[in-house]
C-alpha cells in the first residue's frame, strides 16, 4: 500500500482525523459527553482520538460519523488540493485518503466532496491480516462493491462469505457486518455507499 499519501506519518494521520472530528463535533454544539452518549464510545477513548493519542478502527469513525450526521467521506482528511464543490471529476493526485493504520486498511475517496451527496465511491485496501475487527457494527446507509484483487471475507449478520476477485456485493449497512483480508498478500475493493 505504499503511495505519496501513505509516506504521511501514522501520528499525523491520526491527528489530522482527531482535528477533523473535533472540528465537526464542535460545529454541532456537541460535548464529548453528548458524543460518548450517541455513540456508545467511552468519553476517554474520544477525547483520545481528537487530541491525535488513539487511532481510530473503521467501526468507530463510521459511529463517530452517523452520530454527528455525516458520512465517512467528511471524515477525510483534506487533500491540499482545491476544488469546487460541485466537481464532477477526481484526478488521481486529489485523492483524498483515510489510512487506519493499525487496523491496515486505506481508503481511497474516488468521489468529489459535495455538501449533502449521499453516494461515495471508493477503493479499500487491506493489508495481509487487515480487518474491521471481531465485532459486528451497523451504520446508516447501503453499501455494494467488487473485489479487484485478493480476496475478502464479509459477514453479515450470521452469515459469511469469501469474495474473490470479480465476486461483488451489496447490503444495507444497518445489517450487522464486518470484513477482513482473506488473501496472503493485498486485497483492494472497489466500494460504494450510499447514505
Amino acid at each position: 500500500m505504499s503511495s505519496p499519501a501513505a509516506k504521511t506519518s501514522q501520528p499525523e494521520v491520526d491527528r489530522e482525523i482527531g482535528a477533523g472530528l473535533r472540528r465537526l463535533r464542535r460545529e454541532r454544539s456537541l460535548s464529548l459527553v453528548d458524543l460518548a452518549a450517541r455513540t456508545h464510545l467511552s468519553i476517554g477513548f474520544l477525547s483520545q482520538i481528537e487530541r491525535g493519542k488513539s487511532s481510530p478502527t473503521l467501526r468507530a469513525l463510521v459511529t463517530m460519523a452517523d452520530a454527528l450526521g455525516v458520512g465517512l467521506a467528511d471524515l477525510f482528511p483534506a487533500t491540499g488540493v482545491t476544488g469546487d464543490q460541485t466537481a464532477t471529476i477526481v484526478r488521481s493526485a486529489a485523492r483524498s485518503q483515510l489510512q487506519l493504520w493499525r487496523s491496515g486498511i486505506r481508503k481511497q475517496l474516488l468521489t468529489a466532496h459535495s455538501a449533502g451527496s449521499k453516494l461515495s465511491l471508493y477503493i479499500v485496501e487491506m493489508e495481509p491480516g487487515a480487518s474491521t475487527g471481531d465485532e459486528l457494527y451497523t451504520h446508516d446507509g447501503e453499501e455494494a462493491g467488487l473485489v479487484i484483487s485478493g480476496a475478502m471475507v464479509l459477514t453479515v449478520e450470521s452469515e459469511s462469505w469469501t469474495l474473490q476477485e470479480g465476486d461483488s456485493f451489496r447490503f444495507l449497512s444497518s445489517r450487522p457486518h464486518r470484513f477482513a483480508n482473506a488473501a496472503e498478500g493485498e486485497t483492494r475493493v472497489l466500494w460504494v455507499a450510499c447514505l
